[in-house]
């Protein structure tokens, strides 16, 4: 195996001190000269229409600056396409959820702004609501937007061989319902965006985002600016996990109340905001039907979902029922596949992304369901698993390119580590043990672009500066884009200062999107380039072949004689000295090569690599109290190399700790679109004492696309826990729970049955 100097090593994040000693500032710790502070009104009603807005007393309250309605703005919508945009930045005529936004205020302090929005008046007309996805499709029911007939606002169809043949053929057939609840993202930092319109009609916005070039897209759209009018800053952010990548309404808010005002304005949500308001994930009702043979392998799989998907589409949240529909079957071979999904409209908050955007759903049904059957044709979940996983350089039915696969290996790995044969299902005194697999994407077709750019330049001393789109969100993303660059020029990690995430001086980046694949194969691009330009240059001085030739510790010397070489800053110092007075800049650009899946089939290869894992949960059941306490997570994942080892594991229990609370406590209770438990005290995220035992297992199974070989490692055990909890409960109490969360009252009930 190559031997690397930077990567591979288990280093610690380049800005965990900053963090650490309070020194990283977040949009709530910037102000600026003049700054004013900026509050949103909601609306108290899950569907109305709006008959009047009066703002008349609120203009007079002292210190208020500007106040804007739907009536201020162009009245463009915005969304993932000009087809599917259904949403003002304000509304203009109705609003279709309890926290809808009908107007904003600027004032000199929050309590000032707070006090303007109760004095302004809107008379609303109330209209009838839907809060249930299966009743808002029925006939008769409101309608939610004139545009979308029986509420349905996207249903796709994918149908991959023969699914009536496959059925024919199996041993055993099963049908399940299966339901997820909807949960939210539960960042520490809410969201929050600080705008400033200069004189020059030139708009700055410092924003709590993943992804900076969609929130420029969406206020260029929205304002009808050019994009290079405006500056979107990301500065520190204190977590997102997919909540953060789409346009809000506290950047247009921020922006255009600035604009109207003249000075600066802050926009800082409320927790409660947070919750009521922005993109959490869908829930979906989902139907499967599985046939599968004798010996298990798998036969045909029939499913139909159904997501709810609040009152709009949100910036990408009609990708659910195509992604749902696309990972129904990975990481398992199945030959004919029918499906049919729906993303419906109901008065309720929108859903959006949320980390394993798409998996999660179905993961939870699949492995659930596998499980069920394993047990129905007297077969170890285990080798169920294993007969039917995919493979390296398999073809796929549905032409899924597999490109690099170590699925296989985490099963078996994560089931040694527990000993699963000796005792994965002979647990006693209602503990029980359960295993789950997943796959998720590494490099793939999706919102907003397929590309991404770096620019590195090189300074006299030696040591270079990254530039990057790429978004650091807490994630490590910056330190990893750091020591694939340090790896490709000889340089260690302290030698690299990076700059990310500003779209007036960083190249084009997705955002929060395969940070490593995208990203990385592009910073890695940028310091070839850099390199060639070096040992071009030292070939000269030195008079040898380039191929003889090598970069290592801040020096170029020939192979096999580090005492005959130059220094990366004499190198540098020549070239800027020299007549062309070249001062070393490299660059790269990296797309996928991939052709657009299609949506109605669900045939193509939706992404240029694929990671897999298995998690194993061992937990206990109290039979008394129905409380579940897990005691030990493994996941083995497969993420390609591990650029930074101790970073994987960080990923891992991250996701370890998020599913856990999907799995066990997490749900958005609401009852005729109001949102009762809007706090982290009534919400109930995991704390660290609610944290099992983790244990990680790295599988590398070296992708030929990814920059040395690594995938990613951000989504893949979220995926799977949630279901391996589900299985694990059933090992050791015998009741199946078909609807998340697990509660205990849920499990008390079946054992009553």
């Amino acid at each position: 195996m190559e031997e690397y100097s930077v990567i591979g090593k288990r280093l610690p994040m380049i800005d965990g001190k900053i963090m650490a000693t309070g020194e990283a500032q977040y949009v709530g710790d910037l102000t600026l000269p003049k700054m004013l502070y900026g509050k949103i009104l909601r609306s108290p009603y899950p569907h109305a229409r709006i008959v009047h807005i009066d703002i008349n007393k609120a203009k007079k309250l002292l210190g208020v600056k500007a106040i804007i309605t739907g009536k201020d703005t162009l009245g463009i919508k915005y969304g993932i396409s000009p087809e599917l945009a259904d949403e003002y930045p304000l509304a203009m005529d109705k609003v279709r959820y309890i926290g809808d936004e009908v107007a904003a205020v600027a004032a000199i302090d929050e309590d000032i702004a707070e006090e303007a929005l109760d004095l302004i008046d809107v008379e609303y007309e109330l209209l009838p609501a839907v809060f249930d996805p299966e009743e808002a499709m029925k006939k008769g029911a409101p309608n939610i937007h004139d545009h979308a007939k029986n509420n349905i606002g996207v249903m796709t169809e994918m149908n991959i061989g023969d699914i009536d043949k496959g059925f024919g053929e199996s041993y055993y057939i099963r049908d399940d319902r299966f339901i997820n609840q909807t949960v939210t993202h539960c960042s520490i930092e809410p969201h929050a965006a600080l705008a400033n319109f200069d004189s020059s009609g030139k708009l700055t916005i410092w924003s709590s985002t993943q992804s900076p070039y969609i929130i420029n897209e969406g206020l260029a759209t929205t304002l009808a600016l050019p994009k290079s009018k405006i500056r979107v800053i990301k500065p520190h952010v204190g977590g997102a996990f997919g909540g953060k990548i789409e346009f809000f309404a506290i950047d247009f808010c921020a922006s255009l109340l600035s604009q109207k005002a003249g000075r600066p304005v802050k926009i800082i949500y409320t927790r409660e905001e947070v919750f009521n308001t922005t993109h959490g994930r869908h829930s979906v009702i989902m139907e499967l039907k599985t046939g599968v043979k004798k010996d298990g392998n798998l036969m045909a799989l029939k499913a139909q979902f159904i997501a709810d998907g609040g009152a709009y589409n949100g910036n990408n949240g009609v990708f659910i029922t195509f992604l749902n529909g696309f990972f129904l079957t990975l990481p398992y071979r199945v030959n004919n596949m029918e499906y049919k999904g729906y993303r419906v409209y109901t008065n309720k908050p929108v859903c959006g992304s949320f980390r394993g955007y798409g998996a999660l759903s179905p993961r939870f049904a699949v492995e659930s369901q596998l499980d069920i059957i394993a047990n129905e044709i007297g077969m170890d979940p285990v080798d169920l698993r294993l007969k039917n996983a995919i493979q390296v350089d398999e073809k796929l039915p549905n032409n899924f390119k597999i490109t690099s696969c170590g699925f296989d290996k985490c099963i078996q790995k994560s089931c040694e580590d527990i000993s699963w044969k000796k005792r994965g299902s002979k647990l006693e005194g209602g503990r029980g043990v359960g295993i789950a697999g997943g796959s998720y994407i590494a490099g793939g077709l999706f919102y907003p672009t397929k590309s991404s750019a770096a620019f590195i330049k090189l300074h006299n001393d030696g040591a270079i500066t990254l530039l990057t789109g790429a978004s650091e969100i807490g994630q490590g993303a910056d330190t990893i884009l750091c020591q694939i660059a340090a790896e490709e020029l000889g340089l260690k990690i302290d030698d690299v200062r990076i700059q990310s995430a500003d779209t007036e001086i960083t190249p084009v980046d997705p955002g929060t999107f395969w940070t490593t694949f995208l990203a990385g194969n592009a910073v890695k691009l940028a310091a070839a380039d850099v390199k060639k330009q070096l040992l071009d240059l030292a070939s000269e001085r030195l008079e040898a072949n380039v191929e003889d030739l090598e970069i290592r510790d801040k020096k170029v010397y020939v192979k096999g004689c580090p005492e005959i070489g130059l220094s990366i800053a004499e190198i540098v110092s020549a070239s800027i000295q020299s007549h062309e007075g070249n001062p070393i800049l490299g660059k790269g650009y990296y797309s996928l090569d991939l052709v657009p899946p299609n949506l109605a089939t669900g045939e193509g290869n939706l992404s240029v690599a694929y990671n897999f894992g298995s998690t194993i949960a061992e937990l206990g059941v109290d039979l008394e109290t129905g409380k579940v306490k897990v005691d030990k997570v493994i996941s083995a994942i497969d993420c390609g190399k591990a650029i930074n080892p101790m970073a994987v594991e960080g990923q891992i229990e991250g996701c370890i700790a998020s599913g856990l609370g999907y799995a066990l406590w997490e749900n958005l209770y609401r009852t005729e679109g109001q949102t009762l438990n809007p706090s982290f005290l009534e919400y109930k995220i995991p704390t660290s004492l609610d944290m099992p035992r983790t244990k990680t297992i790295i599988v590398e199974s070296i992708d030929p696309n990814g920059p040395f070989g690594a995938k990613e490692a951000g989504q893949i055990s979220h995926v799977s826990i949630a279901p391996a909890i589900a299985n694990a409960v059933y090992n050791a109490v015998g009741v199946r729970i078909k609807e998340l969360p697990i509660t205990p009252e849920k499990i008390l009930k079946m054992l009553d049955k």
